[in-house]
């Protein structure tokens, strides 16, 4: 089996007119009759595009008009994520060959509309009329299969020829497509970063002992390995911990609990836990103490009418008081 791919392989370079190169590629060419699809060099030679982006803009000219070509949809097909695949569709968009705006249907409903252009240097230009649809493809039975050792490549010049076909109603032009619709940004307003806490004296023996602390912390956790100038810029949020009676134990399992894996950023992280899980300072002994029931007045017995009433001295009540003062 692998003599006839070698000798196949041998007879179709026996057939490449002009001298081999003696290094790179060799391309054996074979005119394709059917499926296939006319590609641009400017596109599948691009300079400034990612190779992903390429393949991205290969596929999509490839598809047949109403081709789902959203995010989900190529990362639902592709090996890629859907990080990778945005980024792409952005670098068309950049470069002219991906048009993507918010329109509004007659339902009411708010849909994007996605229009792909093979060549928008000439659309630029005016050469040519635009029209939305499939690519130059060809939709007739599949080809043989290629054997697995020959590498087909299509010149442009090798394409067939199609009839012009009229554009189905349905198909939209370009200048039949509704004004784009702008939706409000519903982003919410970012935080400002809270800055990272300092002790009120921040002494050369604290400084010490908390630069000493962070360059520790890569024996307790392999991931916490930090550069000097981390150590210099993280010790007074160290500082002001040990400032409010914190012990290096607790501070230690505070940083190093739950370590997200893998860690890429320690400093950040270190500097995040400092800040947002600061504890308050120790209450002193005076504000632990219990409060201080406020202080009730006792019942007494009225001396007169022998109902209860509240003094601090025995006597008589509001009552008998007030005819006592009226019969004297």
């Amino acid at each position: 089996m692998d003599t006839q791919h070698d000798n196949a392989l041998a007879h179709a370079l026996a057939a490449i007119p002009g001298p081999v190169p003696p290094s790179g590629v060799i391309h054996v060419a074979v005119p394709h009759t059917s499926r296939f699809t006319v590609v641009g060099n400017h596109l599948a030679q691009h300079a400034e595009l990612s190779l992903v982006a390429i393949g991205v803009g290969v596929h999509i000219q490839s598809l047949p008009a109403g081709a789902e070509v959203g995010i989900k949809a190529l990362a639902a097909r592709f090996p890629e994520g859907e990080v990778k695949i945005a980024r792409a569709l952005r670098e068309l968009e950049a470069h002219g060959y991906l048009h993507r705006t918010r329109v509004r249907l007659t339902t009411g409903r708010v849909a994007t509309r996605t229009v792909f252009c093979n060549q928008p240097g000439a659309v630029l230009r005016g050469g040519v009329a635009p029209v939305v649809g499939p690519a130059v493809r060809s939709t007739g039975p599949a080809p043989a299969p290629v054997r697995e050792h020959t590498r087909v490549l299509e010149p442009e010049a090798a394409a067939v020829p199609e009839e012009p076909r009229p554009v189905p109603e349905h198909v939209l032009v370009p200048e039949a497509l509704p004004a784009p619709v702008r939706l409000p940004a519903r982003t919410a307003p970012t935080q400002p970063r809270r800055p990272l806490p300092h002790p009120h004296a921040l002494t050369p023996e604290l400084r010490q002992t908390a630069s000493a602390f962070l360059a520790d912390l890569r024996r307790h956790a392999e991931e916490l390995v930090l550069s000097e100038q981390d150590v210099e810029e993280l010790a007074p949020g160290v500082a002001a911990w040990l400032e409010r009676d914190a012990t290096l134990d607790t501070i230690r399992r505070t940083l190093t609990a739950d370590l997200p894996k893998p860690l890429k950023h320690p400093a950040r992280l270190l500097r995040h836990r400092l800040t947002a899980l600061l504890p308050p300072p120790l209450p002193g002994i005076h504000a632990l103490a219990p409060p201080r029931r406020a202080q009730v007045t006792p019942f007494q017995t009225c001396d007169g009418c022998e109902r209860a009433f509240r003094s601090h001295h025995p006597g008589h009540c509001r009552d008998c008081r007030d005819q006592h003062w009226e019969a004297a």
